[in-house]
């Protein structure tokens, strides 16, 4: 029973450290929005002295928006804020710890585009129509 144990152990730990992926720089508020070109990752600064991840996020939005102006066409992008990264994309954004992990939902769009955290949408109750 010991060794099974052990093994299992074992196999958690490699597991664990293969699944460590790109992680994010953790300078005190400076906002990056992430390129990646093929196997390597860049991190360009975007804002200094920013307040939160959401206003990270706002600012990639931002940036996102303004070059969709401007005629481009990528519709979702990345960012990192103090060891958080960031995807914006269609349904919201997400913050992971890798940028290969896993994802947690943050923000949601509203009806209009914008993005607002998720229990705050209050949408009005669905009108009933009586029959006379």
């Amino acid at each position: 029973m010991r060794p099974l144990l052990l093994s299992a152990a074992l196999a958690g730990l490699t597991l664990a450290a293969c699944s460590s992926g790109t992680k994010a720089p953790f300078d005190q508020g400076v906002c990056y929005h992430v390129v990646r070109e093929g196997e390597e990752v860049r991190f360009n600064v975007l804002a200094e002295d920013v307040e939160s991840i959401e206003f990270c996020a706002a600012r990639l939005e931002e940036m996102r928006l303004n070059f969709l102006r401007l005629g481009g066409s990528v519709l979702e992008i990345q960012g990192a804020y103090q060891g958080q990264f960031i995807f914006i994309e269609r349904a919201g954004v997400y913050f992971g710890q890798t940028l290969e992990g896993g994802r947690f939902f943050a923000l949601a769009r509203t009806g209009d585009g914008r993005l607002a955290i998720p229990g705050v949408i209050q949408r009005p109750p669905a009108r009933t129509e009586t029959a006379d």
